[in-house]
């Protein structure tokens, strides 16, 4: 083989590693996976627990019951039965079955109080108390995940500032490798709660390293929110894939099918990491960036990451309980359980691809206020629906407008860091990773337990609300001040002006000119 022919695929690689375009598709594809990966359990754990542990508990006990029960009658062999349509008294035996042909009549014997609840509609499953404590079973494994991302974040923000975003990024794809693997073999509670835990740890490598990574890139305000867009079109993705796609996998296919898929979708994301990021290469930033503990104490950055928080809670507290809910009042069979996310997906997917444009041009703070309002709107209207074409139109809404808080709040958050703080952005994506994780903490594990003590539809009017008051607080973020203006406001040496001081990087260009000195004096 000729040395140019050698040199092409080398060719090619560096170009790749050059290029902020394939950068965008290796996060795209982490987040993809993360998500899917994230959703694809929603409608296979519930429905997997209660025909392992319900259904096969009454499975083996159904044998012993049904031995003893003619001597649990404790009937004399003969007893007397006496007919108020003929006014005859007629001998019977006592071990006769439940009719009886009594002078061309039937009649029932003597009704007896049942020892169990009366058995639901046709294509409801039993067992209303076991689907009651289910909720909160599910709801604390699914807040897992998001439990174990919330504690690993701010060190992974660290770590990225330290040595980079590639290595963690690599990191974050080999412990969902590992988890999503897990979640194939697993046969128990512990087993899949273990599972959960770990895709935790391997979303929080991915998710601020993948983000972080994105803002390094896209220095420009305009193309970071074009950046952030797509790739929160691949968070989407997979959220609109998972749940669809793991309801049909397991009602036609098993458990362990949809797993497998995403351990091998996992395997090719690896394969891109190898041949784009460069795993083995550390790359520590240029400057040091804020402390975390800084960040936390800028209000502005407090306030975008409670539009996260609160947003995303909604959905977190409909994943552990709209299916149970669904198999209490519609008798929804398994498929239907994860299409009824289906608009939600669709419509995220719309609005996050959208709105990575039109927030920019709408004004980012108005366009989260909007998205916030319908999102306790579209709660509220949840509880309405009588059947799964009733959940259509509040889940559609529900997606489109957490598209929308999202796609605009990710770019907020980078640029109140260069406007306010060190443009390194490892801590405040670790920070944004962290609201959205402490949502889906806290939505399943309080989800469950408000669903048992006092039902689904006060858990959706709870947090509609808090969304509705919530979302006045985004006009603060309409013009944030930067760091320079409290000093000049401070020294009172110049008027307070915005304009300025939000392109402080567009200056550097070199070689100077003559005409820079020109420029430096129309500033001043």
């Amino acid at each position: 083989m000729p040395p140019a022919a050698e040199r092409v695929p080398w060719r090619w690689l560096a170009a790749g590693r050059a290029s902020r375009s394939l950068v965008l598709v290796v996060v795209f594809v982490a987040l993809l996976l993360d998500n899917m990966l994230l959703t694809v359990v929603v409608p296979i754990v519930p429905t997997f627990l209660y025909t392992t542990e319900y259904e096969g508990a009454n499975s083996s006990v159904a044998p012993a019951r049904t031995e003893p029960a003619p001597p649990a009658l404790k009937a004399p062999p003969f007893s007397s039965m006496f007919s108020y349509f003929d006014n005859t008294t007629v001998t019977v035996l006592g071990s006769t079955s439940a009719m009886e042909l009594v002078n061309g009549t039937e009649i029932s014997p003597p009704s007896q109080p049942p020892a169990t609840s009366p058995p639901p509609p046709s294509g409801c499953p039993d067992g209303e108390e076991f689907l009651a404590k289910e909720n909160v079973r599910v709801g604390l494994l699914f807040a897992s995940k998001a439990l174990v991302q919330l504690v690993v974040n701010p060190s992974v923000g660290l770590l990225t500032n330290r040595i980079g975003y590639h290595i963690p990024m690599f990191i974050g794809f080999a412990i969902m490798f590992l988890s999503t693997v897990m979640f194939a073999f697993s046969g128990t509670y512990t087993l899949l709660f273990v599972a959960r835990a770990l895709q935790g740890i391997g979303s929080s490598f991915s998710s601020v390293a993948g983000l972080g990574m994105l803002a390094s890139v896209y220095t420009d305000d305009f193309e970071r929110g074009n950046a952030m867009g797509i790739a929160l079109g691949g968070l989407a993705l997979g959220v609109l894939i998972g749940a669809p796609f793991g309801s049909v996998m397991y009602e036609f296919v098993g458990k362990s099918s949809p797993f497998l898929v995403l351990a091998f979708l996992a395997l090719l994301d690896g394969a891109l990491q190898l041949c784009i990021l460069q795993p083995s290469k550390i790359c520590p930033e240029s400057t040091k960036g804020t402390p975390v503990f800084t960040l936390l104490r800028d209000p502005y950055i407090l306030v975008a990451a409670g539009a996260l928080c609160f947003s995303n809670m909604g959905v977190a507290m409909l994943e552990p309980t709209l299916p149970i809910w669904m198999m209490q009042t519609m008798c929804s069979p398994k498929w239907q359980l994860g299409m009824a996310f289906l608009p939600a997906s669709i419509s995220y997917l719309i609005g996050t691809n959208l709105f990575g444009i039109l927030a920019n041009k709408m004004g980012r703070w108005l366009c989260s206020l909007i998205g916030m309002v319908v999102v306790g709107i579209s709660l509220l209207c949840v509880p309405l629906a009588k059947n799964i074409y009733g959940l259509i139109g509040p889940n559609g809404g529900l997606g489109f407008a957490i598209g929308m808080v999202d796609s605009a709040m990710m770019p907020i958050m980078g640029y109140l860091v260069d406007l306010r703080h060190t443009s390194v952005y490892g801590n405040v994506y670790a920070i944004a990773d962290v609201a959205f994780c402490m949502g889906f903490a806290i939505g399943p594990s309080t989800g469950g337990a408000i669903v048992r003590a006092i039902g689904f539809p006060w858990l959706m009017v709870i947090i509609g609300v808090i969304n509705i008051a919530y979302a006045p607080l985004c006009w603060c973020l309409r013009n944030p001040p930067a760091k320079e203006e409290k000093i000049a406001i401070l020294s009172q040496e110049c008027p307070l002006q915005t304009t300025s001081y939000t392109t402080q990087k567009t200056p550097r260009d070199f070689p100077l000119t003559d005409d820079s000195d020109v420029e430096a004096e129309n500033v001043e």
